[in-house]
């Protein structure tokens, strides 16, 4: 797993350019910290921040062969069976990695390759004979990446915004646009915070030449009549399920599993632990200093994770870590910002992020590779909104449309004019009416709750999700951790993706068709346990401490937060009492403490208007 950037102009001489492109190479080492490189031609420059896990001697990037570069992030699964493929056809390899698999897939078959590659990727190939750039995302939008035209004809990208904001020609302007996605939260196709800046839509291969861009879809979600019965439809997805997760094991370097006792990650685990065959399985979780012992259950967790994750290594024989957090030290500002800087901007998660990214960073002291049970939730229906009948079906995104206690109005703490400009009711509707009607419909299939959930699930594949893999890429990146997604595997989602509602909850339950297809893998605990998010601290300090930290910025009446937060709002949750701080209240606290540290890292430039 990598960093990749690059620039191309068709009328500047990009020679000339080194020391820009190197600070543009240079913001993406974490991603990177085992080595680092540029590529300079006169119409283009690549750089490339490496972290080794195939072919460690080998694989060194930006890689060339003649006039034909390649950056390139991520990991091709099916790499042998390709290079195979590419040998019969004559092609000689100095390497053993797959990265020179990808470059010589693109001198046999053109940006055709991409319909070839088995994995989560992104990367850029310039092609010196023609004079032009290829860029390619992987179909699930695993791997993150970024694109900027630019006025000469020529464009910037890079795995992640701060790459091409450290280019003088990108401006780094947040405009009313920008933020309506920010506020709204529906993972809007394309969408980047910052303006004139777009992501690569996964599935996609984008060509840059003298006559423009150019962009195609080489994979979207197939619509397929599913006809598989019950017992053949469990059984196909263990079978998929085995062989992604055997294929995904393949590293050079130590590797690992996120184990937090769910049906998800259990099932990773376990099928990992089957095919391992070099000594015991490595497992990591996270938890928080007396969690377990002072859990109190609540409409979204009914049981701590602990027992869970026993059970599972009990029994896999995996050698276990457990990451335990003090929940104070997630109220570090230096933390905060440390998660800001990963992620470009003030996502406002609070907590969430900042545990995951601690998590992230003690397993990579370990292992540089980490499976994850991520993805399964959306793709086998796991969530509490997918059962909901208010969320289900609302014509909304149903994870906007659920509500408990820790849901929240995101407009509240807005400056009023501003929530007035954003019109955020208005913006969530017409992003909603796009991505219903860009779901395609079987005409044999005429039941309304079917075709509801067709139009959920959908969403979810294409929407959310997208939203928490770029949570998981950025923050494990930002330690040097790469994480793999067995279930975020194309074959496995188009099959699934597939069956009908009925057969996805079969026995009445979440997730059926996965409980099923692993009951035999997992001790009964799992198979039977309820599925419960991902753990933040219960312990009030942290809320206090969050309010202590806002009355720093309340004291700061000058502060750029204020062009976008309403002072009143945040004196009054200051004052709130801390013990009975609402978790909506502690929500907004997360948001303010982001836009601060994301004002002061990122400098933007902001253009607010109606």
């Amino acid at each position: 797993m990598c960093g990749i950037t690059g620039w191309v102009s068709y009328r500047a001489d990009l020679t000339q350019q080194r020391a820009i492109v190197e600070q543009m190479t240079a913001t993406m080492a974490d991603r990177g910290p085992d080595a680092g490189g540029i590529w300079l031609r006169p119409r283009a420059a690549l750089g490339h921040r490496r972290l080794a896990v195939i072919d460690p001697v080998g694989g060194v990037q930006p890689m060339s062969d003649g006039e034909v570069a390649l950056t390139y992030s991520g990991e091709v699964y099916n790499y042998r069976e390709l290079r195979a493929e590419l040998v019969a056809l004559g092609h000689q390899f100095r390497t053993n990695s797959d990265t020179e698999v990808v470059l010589r897939g693109y001198l046999a078959w053109g940006d055709q390759v991409a319909e070839k590659l088995v994995g989560m990727y992104a990367f850029a190939l310039w092609d010196g004979q023609v004079d032009r750039l290829t860029l390619v995302r992987d179909r699930m939008g695993v791997k993150p990446l970024y694109l900027y035209p630019l006025p000469d004809g020529g464009v910037l990208f890079g795995s992640e915004p701060k790459a091409i904001l450290a280019n003088p020609a990108a401006d780094r302007v947040v405009d009313t646009d920008c933020l309506r996605e920010l506020v709204g939260f529906t993972k809007a196709a394309g969408w980047s915070l910052w303006k004139g800046m777009t992501e690569v839509e996964p599935g996609t291969v984008v060509t840059v030449d003298a006559g423009g861009l150019r962009q195609r879809t080489y994979w979207e979600l197939p619509l397929l009549d599913h006809t598989d019965g019950e017992s053949a439809t469990v059984e196909r997805i263990r079978s998929l399920l085995d062989g992604v997760v055997g294929q995904q094991l393949v590293s050079d370097v130590p590797l690992g599993v996120l184990l937090s006792g769910g049906l998800d990650s259990s099932a990773v685990t376990s099928l990992a632990a089957g095919n391992t065959t070099d000594g015991p399985l490595r497992t990591f979780s996270v938890d928080f200093i007396g969690q377990e012992e002072r859990f109190v259950a609540d409409e979204m967790r009914s049981t701590p994770d602990g027992p869970f994750i026993r059970d599972v290594v009990d029994w896999t024989g995996s050698k276990h870590q457990d990451v335990v957090l003090d929940p104070a030290a997630l109220t570090d500002p230096e933390l905060r910002r440390a998660v800001v800087r990963s992620r470009d901007m003030p996502i406002g998660l609070g907590d969430i992020d900042s545990s995951m990214y601690l998590l992230f960073k003690a397993i990579r002291a370990e292992s540089t590779v980490a499976l994850s049970g991520e993805f399964a939730d959306e793709l086998f229906g796991g969530y509490l909104w997918f059962h909901h009948p208010a969320a289900r079906d609302a014509n909304t995104f149903p994870w906007l449309a659920f509500q408990n206690s820790h849901t929240t109005d995101r407009t509240a703490l807005l400056q009023p004019e501003l929530r007035d400009a954003l019109d955020i009711g208005g913006y969530i509707a017409d992003q909603y009416a796009d991505a219903v009607a860009a779901v395609p419909q079987l005409d044999t299939v005429t039941d309304p709750l079917e075709r509801r959930m067709r139009v959920n699930c959908h969403l979810h594949l294409t929407r959310l999700v997208r939203a928490l893999l770029d949570r998981k890429d950025r923050l494990s990146m930002a330690v040097g951790l790469e994480v793999r997604v067995p279930f975020a595997d194309h074959r496995l989602v188009e099959y699934v993706y597939n069956t009908s509602w009925a057969l996805k909850t079969f026995d009445g339950r979440e997730k059926s068709l996965l409980r099923a297809a692993v009951a035999e893998s997992l001790p009964k605990s799992v198979v039977e346990r309820v599925k419960s998010p991902y753990p933040t601290p219960q312990d009030p300090a942290y809320g206090a401490a969050l309010q202590v930290q806002a009355a720093d910025v309340l004291a700061e009446p000058n502060s750029p937060v204020f062009d976008i937060v309403s002072p009143d709002w945040l004196r009054d949750a200051v004052r709130h009492e801390a013990a009975t701080l609402p978790g909506a209240t502690r929500l907004g606290l997360e948001r303010v403490l982001d836009l601060y540290h994301w004002f002061d890292l990122y400098r933007p430039k902001l253009q607010l208007t109606s």
